[in-house]
This record gives structure tokens, C-alpha cells and sequence, in this order.
């Protein structure tokens, strides 16, 4: 009994977040249109609804009735593959990713996170590369010049950031003497990570930009020089599905910075609910995103190459000997 319990418990964790994941577009992107239009002195969406609420009901209804267009001479096969590529990833990864410890439900305690790994961050890095395959095999399947451009430039961008992004953690890791994301947050329990790898963060998070492709880094989906890069050729449901796995990958950076560098769930000052710290700390960050975007212009690409290159590798290396350094000093009798 006490297995189909648990079984249950796992398989109604999972539905619950592919459920929020799948609708994370829907006020994300009005939430977008709002800020931008604040930002720019102008009202954002107003005539479907209230202010606009219901426009991604009705952006939604219009992707899902939209034709499905292949192009004559695109690779079929790969063609439909490229976006359930781009969208499995982020979703699987959060199956690591813990939202709290644990709560008190009718008297059974109940954990905040599918799965505790030891080796959760590993894991999160290594699922969240294989969503470059998808815009690859959707660029390259699309037999479009400015959709192969746009596939070649994610490449090039995807390793010349995953690279100090994967350097960016290893201080954390170094001072909470473990990969598991409960343990990292727990360490942080009297001081948060920032405080000791500013460096790393600024590099976690620079990178992490680059990854969700979102501006000034979003070179492959260049509207003014690529039409709209590797997704150029997709449309209707398919077209839905790189754009929720965007959304899904701003969300999985924002997490990963609040549990690697701000604590987790852990307050300060304010006595609130630890759940409640999380998803503030989360939506501060995904507003830093929308922020970004209609902030900064998008940088050339050999700028984009240079910074990840020169600027952020050497600077993660650095924070790696430095941390090194301190904890043996601080280690030493």
C-alpha cells in the first residue's frame, strides 16, 4: 500500500508540472507584452479582456488552428522531431529541481521535488544540451538557408556558453562539498552563495541568458538578418512548441539561480512561507528577463563569440583557483 502511495504521489508531482509548464506561456507572455509596454510608454495588450487577459487564450487558439506548413523539401522525418527535441529537455529536467523539504498534508509529509539526486546538477546539465539537437535538426531539416544559419549560430553560441556556465558552479559545488540541489540549498542556510561567488553568479547568469537565447544574446532568431532563424519555416502547434520550451528554459535559469546563489528557499528578515520565498525570488528573476529584452540590443555575433570565449571562460577559471585558494586557507590549522 505503502508503494502505490508513493508511486501516486511521483506520478501526480509530475502531471502537476508538466501541467504548469505547458501553461507557463499563457502569462508569461501577456506579463511580457505588459512590461514591454510600460517600459515603452504605451498600454500593452487591452481589447481581449480585461487588459488584455485573455490575449494568449487567443494567441493559443490561433497556433492550434493555424495550418501545419512543411516545406516541400524539407527532411519530413526530422522536421516534426526537431520540436519535441527542443521542448523534452526542459521539461525533464525539472524532475530535479526541488521547490522546498517538505510539507504536512492531511498528516503525511510530502516533499517539494520528484527526485533528490546526488548528482542533480550533473543531471541538469546534461539534459538541458540535448534541446540544442532540437534547433539543429529543426534548422537543418527546414532545407532553409536562414534557418540553417540560425541552427549554425545556436551551436557555436550553445558551446561557447554551456562551457563557463559549467565552470560557473563548481565554486558552489566546492562549498557545499555537494551536487545535490536540497544539500546546495541547505548549505546556504545562514549565508547565500552570492555573497561568496559574486563572480560565479555573474558568470551563471550572463550564460544563462546565452542559453534561453533571449536578447542581447538571441542571434539565432535574428528577425532583422535571419527572418526569424531556425524556426523560420515552422508554424501552427509546432511553432507553440519552441516557443514553450523558451519560456521553459527562462524559467529552469531563474530557478537555477535562486538555488545556487540566493538561497533557495531560504528567507531573510521577512518571516514568510519557504515556498513563497522560492517562487518570489524566481519571479524576480524571470522580470530581470522581460527587463533584458527590451533594455539591451543584441550584440554582433563575433561579440557574442568573444565574451564567452574571453571574457566568461577566463573569468569562471579564475573564480575555480580562487574559491580553491580561500577554502584552503580558511581549511588550514
Amino acid at each position: 500500500m505503502e508503494l502505490i502511495v508513493a508511486l501516486g504521489l511521483i506520478v501526480l508531482k509530475v502531471a502537476l508540472l508538466i501541467a504548469i509548464l505547458l501553461l507557463l506561456p499563457l502569462p508569461l507572455t501577456w506579463l511580457e507584452r505588459k512590461i514591454a509596454g510600460h517600459m515603452q510608454q504605451r498600454m500593452g495588450p487591452m481589447r481581449v479582456g480585461w487588459h488584455g487577459l485573455l490575449q494568449p487564450v487567443a494567441d493559443g487558439i490561433k497556433l492550434l488552428t493555424k495550418e501545419d506548413h512543411i516545406p516541400a523539401e524539407a527532411d519530413r522525418f526530422l522536421f516534426k522531431l526537431a520540436p519535441i527535441l527542443a521542448l523534452a529537455p526542459p521539461f525533464v529536467v525539472f524532475v530535479a529541481i526541488p521547490f522546498g523539504e517538505t510539507v504536512s498534508v492531511l498528516g503525511h509529509e510530502i516533499t517539494l521535488y520528484v527526485s533528490n539526486m546526488n548528482v542533480a546538477l550533473l543531471f541538469v546539465f546534461s539534459v538541458i544540451g540535448i534541446e540544442v539537437y532540437g534547433v539543429i535538426f529543426g534548422g537543418w531539416a527546414s532545407n532553409s538557408k536562414y534557418a540553417v544559419l540560425g541552427s549554425l549560430r545556436t551551436c557555436a553560441q550553445m558551446i561557447s556558453y554551456e562551457i563557463p556556465m559549467g565552470f560557473a558552479v563548481i565554486g558552489v559545488v566546492m562549498l557545499a562539498q555537494s551536487m545535490s540541489l536540497v544539500e546546495i540549498v541547505r548549505a546556504q542556510a545562514d549565508v547565500w552563495n552570492i555573497v561568496y561567488q559574486p563572480v560565479g553568479f555573474f558568470v551563471f547568469f550572463v550564460a544563462g541568458l546565452a542559453e534561453a537565447q533571449r536578447i542581447p544574446f538571441d542571434l539565432a532568431e535574428a528577425e532583422g538578418d535571419l527572418g526569424a532563424g531556425f524556426h523560420t519555416e515552422y508554424s501552427g502547434i509546432r511553432f507553440a512548441f519552441f516557443m514553450v520550451s523558451e519560456y521553459a528554459i527562462v524559467l529552469l535559469v531563474s530557478v537555477l539561480v535562486v538555488i545556487l546563489f540566493f538561497g533557495g528557499w531560504n528567507g531573510v528578515l521577512i518571516p514568510l512561507p519557504p515556498l513563497l520565498w522560492f517562487v518570489l525570488k524566481i519571479a524576480f528573476f524571470v522580470y530581470v528577463f522581460i527587463w533584458f529584452r527590451f533594455t539591451f540590443p543584441r550584440y554582433r555575433y563575433d561579440q557574442l563569440m568573444a565574451i564567452g570565449w574571453k571574457v566568461l571562460l577566463p573569468l569562471s577559471m579564475a573564480n575555480i583557483i580562487i574559491t580553491g585558494v580561500l577554502l584552503g586557507v580558511v581549511a588550514a590549522p
